[in-house]
């Protein structure tokens, strides 16, 4: 989508600190994070939301969480635990239209969230 902000990152329209990158998703740092390791991962198939995931776009979100667990070891945040957060539609925080998730590590969390 020529307006998606996140495919702008993905096709490196707009600068991003990327964190890991392989054939169907992109990782990058949030550029206001809200942990000490913040990252957010997407598709680099524009898939608008959690509402649009399908059995034909499913795989992406399957390669999202792998990613995240090699993020997480990466980062050195797998021992002591991490988060990964999906925001589905305005009442549910998602600000931008490209499916994405958060990864956020190094810090306790509480429950509940939001």
């Amino acid at each position: 989508m020529a307006d998606c902000l996140f495919c702008k990152i993905i096709n490196g329209e707009v600068p991003s600190t990327k964190v890991f990158e392989n054939e169907l998703v992109y990782a990058f740092r949030d550029i206001e994070p809200q942990a000490p390791e913040h990252i957010v991962i997407v598709p680099k198939k524009h898939i608008a939301s959690t509402n649009d995931i399908t059995a034909e776009n499913s795989g992406y979100v399957a390669a999202i969480f792998e990613a995240a667990a090699q993020i997480a070891k990466q980062l050195g945040i797998d021992g002591d635990g991490y988060r990964i957060v999906n925001n589905c539609g305005k009442l549910g925080g998602q600000t931008v239209g490209h499916l994405h998730f958060h990864l956020m590590g190094g810090r306790s969390f509480g429950w509940p969230a939001g």
